[in-house]
């Protein structure tokens, strides 16, 4: 048996085979699309980085800043166009969460199962903590659908 034979696209399905072409095309145009999205966020626009250790993998919970010492801080002060927020665990990242700063501001801000807790450096900062199950629930997913529709109908009437 020649191993050759049995490693082409229509045998492993790996690749598309000519009747699937067309949905592969789109398939691909929109990978690379998403694609060029990340490489734009990571090379011309503003990022803000925050790093969650140890406590978010017992509580499940994040904490995002809004204020220290009686001043806008963190989400309220940065003016980075997205937000990744890494979920370390023993010093490594586990993974990132990367959101639009003004679109996880407005979600947290809107969510009705969020805590504010005190921290920091003497404890002079206020956060929002925020589970994680209920940050990705069908709850918040209609708030961000909620939000992208009133952004589309505010360029709509600008336009």
């Amino acid at each position: 048996m020649n191993l050759q034979e049995n490693t082409t696209s229509e045998t492993t399905g790996l690749k598309p085979t000519k009747p699937d072409r067309k949905k592969f095309d789109l398939d691909l145009a929109y990978g690379q699309m998403h694609e060029d999205k990340v490489l734009d966020m990571l090379e011309n626009k503003k990022v803000e980085v925050k790093t969650e250790r140890g406590m978010w993998t017992s509580t499940g919970n994040i904490a995002i800043e809004f204020e220290s010492y009686g001043k806008p801080s963190g989400i309220n002060a940065t003016e980075s166009d997205y937000w990744f927020h890494n979920l370390a665990v023993n010093d490594e990242v586990y993974c990132t969460l990367v959101f639009e700063t003004k679109v996880l501001k407005k979600i947290v801000e809107e969510l009705d199962d969020h805590r504010i807790v005190s921290g920091g450096d003497n404890w002079a900062s206020k956060m929002y903590l925020v589970n994680l199950s209920k940050l990705f629930s069908t709850d918040t997913l209609k708030i961000y659908k909620q939000l992208s529709t009133e952004a589309s109908n505010e360029e709509n009437t600008t336009d």
